[in-house]
């Protein structure tokens, strides 16, 4: 299982992947309505590649109930197990 460290490195490249930005701009307080105004289409792009990259059932909600990337972040580590 990843650490948390390694599985926010995973999620800020997912992101920027998808939104077009650098993964550094992708902070634990980013806030990806407020910050970026993405849309449910990215967000369910987001949700496919970490699927995809972390082999995990995500649940949109799960994306969308996070305050911010911190927040998401936690809400992964807690589905993988507690890992970090």
């Amino acid at each position: 299982m990843p650490t948390r460290e390694e599985l926010a490195e995973t999620v800020r490249t997912v992101i920027s992947d998808v939104l077009g930005t650098e993964p550094d701009e992708v902070q634990e307080r980013t806030s990806l309505a407020e910050d970026y105004g993405i849309d449910s289409l990215e967000l369910m792009e987001i949700g496919a590649r970490l699927e995809r990259t972390l082999q995990l059932r995500i649940e949109l909600t799960d994306l969308t109930l996070a305050r911010d990337v911190g927040h998401a972040i936690d809400l992964l580590t807690t589905r993988l197990g507690g890992a970090g």
